[in-house]
C-alpha cells in the first residue's frame, strides 16, 4: 500500500524556525494565540498541575507556561499516556503531516477529564497573498506551483476532535487583519515568524523572473487597506475537547425533551410540524 504524500518538508521547517529564532522572530500571532488560550483557561476555572505544550517555538511558550512540559511537534510526540491534565497544541498543527494523528496522541496523553486545547492557522489565512501569487504565476508561466500551505476550514475541523476520541468538542475561529507597508514586507515577516514556504512539493528551483514584483503590484492594486498600505488576513482556529470521564455532562437523548421552545419563549407555535427542544419527534 502506497504511503500518502507528505505535506511538509520537516527538515526545511526546522531550518526555517532556527533562522527565525536567530533573527528575532515576529511573534505577534503567538501573542494573539496565547491571549486566547489564557482566556479559555480562565473560563474553565480549574487548576492544572501537569500541563504539556506541543510546539515548534519552545522558548515563547515555555516562558508563558514555566511549569509545563514542552514537547516538539514531531510526527511522534514525546508524550506519556495519561500523564497530563492539560495538553496545549500551540501554533503548529497547520504544518502537521497527520493532524488527526497529532490529536489522537494528545488525547492518549490526557488523564481522565483532562483538557485539550489547540491554536493554529486556518484556511482564510493569507487569502490575499494566495490570490495575488496565483494570478502573477499564471500570467507568467500559465501554471501554478505550491507556494502557500493549504490550511483547514473551520467547518471541517470540529470533526477531528471526535475522530480523536475527545468529548465535548468545540471549534471556533477569529480573524485578524494586519496592515503592511508593502507585500514584500509581509513576506519578510512570514520568514521572521518561521512561516515561509516549506511544502514538500514546493518548487525548489529559482522562481520565474519578475514573479514577486508582479505579485506585489497585483496585491497592492487589489488589497490596499489605506494609502500606501496593504491588508493581510490571518485566521486563528481554536479546538477544545476533553478526555472522556464519567463525571462529564452528557448530551440528552433525541426525543427526551419535555418542554417546547415556544413555551419557554412564551411565543405562539407556528406550523404543525413543531418539535420538542432537542427532540426528533413528539413523545
Amino acid at each position: 500500500m502506497s504511503q500518502p504524500r507528505l505535506l511538509t518538508d520537516r527538515a526545511a521547517l526546522l531550518r526555517q524556525r532556527a533562522r527565525a529564532e536567530q533573527q528575532g522572530s515576529a511573534m505577534f500571532l503567538h501573542d494573539e494565540a496565547l491571549f486566547e488560550v489564557q482566556e479559555r483557561l480562565i473560563d474553565v476555572n480549574r487548576s492544572f498541575t501537569s500541563p504539556a505544550i506541543v510546539t515548534g517555538h519552545p522558548d515563547f511558550w515555555a516562558k508563558a507556561f514555566p511549569n509545563a512540559r514542552i514537547v516538539p511537534d514531531e510526527d511522534t510526540l514525546a508524550l506519556e499516556p495519561e500523564a497530563h491534565d492539560l495538553v496545549i497544541h500551540a501554533m503548529c498543527l497547520h504544518w502537521s503531516n497527520d493532524p488527526v494523528g497529532q490529536l489522537v496522541q494528545c488525547r492518549r496523553a490526557l488523564k481522565s477529564d483532562g483538557l485539550f486545547l489547540s491554536a493554529f492557522l486556518g484556511g482564510q489565512t493569507l487569502s490575499e497573498l494566495r490570490a495575488a501569487l496565483s494570478e502573477a504565476e499564471v500570467s507568467l508561466t500559465a501554471g501554478l506551483s505550491p507556494r502557500v500551505a493549504p490550511m483547514g476550514e473551520i467547518r471541517d475541523l470540529g470533526g477531528l476532535l471526535q475522530r480523536a476520541g475527545l468529548a465535548l468538542p468545540v471549534a471556533d475561529s477569529s480573524k485578524r487583519t494586519v496592515s503592511y507597508s508593502s507585500p514584500m514586507v509581509l513576506l519578510h515577516d512570514l520568514r521572521a515568524m518561521g512561516e515561509g514556504n516549506v511544502l514538500f512539493d514546493r518548487q525548489k528551483t529559482p522562481p520565474p523572473r519578475d514573479l514577486f514584483a508582479r505579485m506585489a503590484r497585483i496585491y497592492s492594486d487589489n488589497y490596499s487597506s489605506e494609502p500606501d498600505r496593504v491588508a493581510a488576513t490571518f485566521e486563528m482556529i481554536f479546538l477544545t475537547g476533553w478526555a472522556p470521564s464519567e463525571t462529564q455532562q452528557k448530551p440528552l437523548q433525541p426525543g427526551s425533551a419535555t418542554t417546547r421552545l415556544a413555551d419557554f419563549l412564551s411565543t405562539p407555535e407556528l406550523g404543525s410540524d413543531a418539535k420538542p427542544v432537542n427532540g426528533d419527534k413528539d413523545q
